[in-house]
């Protein structure tokens, strides 16, 4: 294993590098669960750089994931009264499987402690197999489950999952 950092992303081009690997990893990953056109139009919707302007000035913070100085992937959080949201946590293909995930969720729950966030929680499509899996091995636990309706005709199948902070 390589050396991993996480960056604030405070600036456009870091934002705007998030967005371009957005695009990348869902069109990649999320074709064969929800099809490109939900895929397109979640990513104009949520993982553009205009809808990544937005939520930072609703209160997300976006951080950069690196591996051996590599951009690697994002993370996306939204600070909830005593919890926090984790909104986006995305590795690009090159990367899953060599324990960012799991020291992602290790700074998550580091930031949790300092700033008293009891809890993290997030949606995960019920039909995203692999990424439930290492959900359940970083120890979320399934809570419920929520269709939600994100416009033009398209739902979001989630399971809620929620992971207490220690």
């Amino acid at each position: 294993m390589g050396t991993f950092s996480i960056e604030h992303a405070k600036t456009d081009v870091a934002l705007d590098r998030i967005a371009a690997l957005a695009n990348e990893i869902w069109h990649e990953h999320f074709v064969p669960i929800i099809g490109l056109e939900q895929v397109n139009y979640m990513v104009g919707k949520f993982q553009s750089y205009p809808a990544l302007k937005d939520q930072v000035k609703d209160g997300y913070e976006y951080y950069q994931i690196f591996s051996d100085g590599v951009f690697a992937g994002y993370m996306g959080i939204h600070p909830e009264e005593n919890c926090v949201f984790l909104s986006k946590l995305y590795l690009h293909k090159d990367y899953r499987g060599q324990g960012l995930a799991s020291q992602a969720a290790a700074f998550l729950k580091e930031m949790c402690r300092k700033r008293g966030w009891k809890k993290i929680w997030l949606t995960c499509n019920k039909n995203n197999e692999n990424t439930l899996a290492v959900y359940r091995h970083l120890g979320f636990e399934n809570v419920r489950s929520e269709v939600t309706d994100i416009g033009n005709g398209f739902v979001m199948d989630d399971y809620i999952l929620e992971l207490t902070v220690d």
